[in-house]
């Protein structure tokens, strides 16, 4: 149990951020399995925008600091890869 002023602060910045932090890593999760869906599905038009979304979305959690810029562009591209390899089978 927090003795201080400024640690019972942090204790409850803590909560926040996990809270916020649950929320977006289950969004991540929810967008990335629907993707993966379409492409499984061989939805190539359902596959690009949501990829597109996804793309815009990553971005802006890089901005907000809930991911790293590494960790959201190597998610996106490979992301991209599987849209692209269904795009092109389907031709």
């Amino acid at each position: 149990m927090a003795n201080h002023k400024s640690a019972e602060k942090r204790i409850r910045q803590t909560i926040k951020r996990t809270e916020r932090n649950r929320y977006y890593k289950t969004r991540i999760k929810n967008m990335t399995r629907a993707l993966n869906e379409a492409v499984l599905a061989n939805d190539v038009s359902k596959a690009q925008e949501l990829l597109k979304n996804i793309n815009k979305s990553f971005h802006s959690y890089v901005s907000k600091g809930i991911l790293t810029k590494n960790t959201a562009a190597r998610k996106v591209s490979r992301l991209n890869v599987a849209v692209k390899k269904i795009a092109l089978s389907s031709k």
